[in-house]
């Protein structure tokens, strides 16, 4: 429990000890009303893209929220990451003051490779006063690091080009990962919803038996609610964008949570 949670609560506690059993009748009134007790987690997105922050509050127990800052949709990958609209909503959360930013674009740490995350992440953090900015990529490849993994499999969106579905493959072999498959959804489409069952099946079909780990890439790819179904078909650990990015997130906040049936990432110490 972090020093603000252990505070209020024990506040709370000797003001229903002081009061008497009213007091503690009305606190059990109370309902979940979504306060960020634990922490607040920020998190920046594409301005036409739904799915980092609403799969970020769906991970999210209770006392964890989570608050979007949205940047103009870029022109290439790699735009994403580049001034001035990424650092102008990176700065928009100081106010706010959150325990950690998600960085949610996979697709920018693919075309500018692994030597421009730490840039980009130290440049952020400088607009955002301080807070502690996690990077999709950098994040994935702490886990697979934790978990021992070397040989590792990589599916991406189905609106990634090859080009940059290519230069994931590089980002992670760079990065010392023997990369067995790295694969595309089929077929290819524009920025659209794709549905669980369709996640589920590529993945299962494309992951070869010998990897030791799967990284879904793309933080717009909707995947979180396959990745319990999935390890248990496949029988290894497996990574989706923004898991593994808000258990990063957790980590650089400092909160312990239970989180279930989320993937075994959320499992280790």
């Amino acid at each position: 429990m972090d020093r603000r949670c252990f505070l209020a609560v024990s506040a709370l506690a000797a003001i229903g000890d002081a009061a008497g059993p009213h007091a503690i009748e009305a606190r059990l009134m109370w309902k979940r009303d979504g306060a960020g007790l634990r922490a607040r987690i920020g998190v920046l997105t594409p301005d036409f893209d739904p799915v980092p922050e609403s799969e970020l509050s769906a991970l999210a127990p209770p006392g964890v929220s989570i608050h979007a800052s949205r940047v103009v949709r870029p022109r290439t990958p790699a735009a994403f990451a580049e001034p001035p609209h990424v650092d102008a909503a990176a700065e928009r959360f100081a106010d706010l003051a959150p325990h950690a930013i998600v960085f949610a674009y996979t697709g920018s740490s693919y075309a500018l490779g692994p030597d421009s995350d730490d840039p980009t992440r130290r440049r952020l953090e400088e607009r955002a006063h301080g807070v502690p900015v996690i990077l999709t990529c950098r994040a994935a490849t702490t886990a697979l690091r934790a978990f021992g993994a070397k040989r590792i499999a990589i599916i991406n969106p189905p609106w990634f080009s090859a080009e940059i579905s290519d230069l994931g493959r590089a980002y992670f072999t760079r990065d010392g990962f023997d990369v067995v498959r790295c694969t595309r959804i089929d077929p290819f489409r524009l920025f659209t919803e794709v549905r669980p069952e369709e996640v589920f099946e590529w993945v299962r079909r494309n992951v070869p038996n010998d990897a030791d780990a799967v990284f879904v890439g793309g933080n717009g790819l909707r995947a979180i609610g396959t990745i319990d179904a999935l390890e248990a078909a496949l029988k290894k650990p497996v990574l989706t964008a923004n898991q593994v990015a808000f258990w990063a997130a957790l980590r650089a906040a400092r909160v312990t949570v239970d989180i279930r049936d989320y993937g075994r990432i959320f499992k280790l110490a």
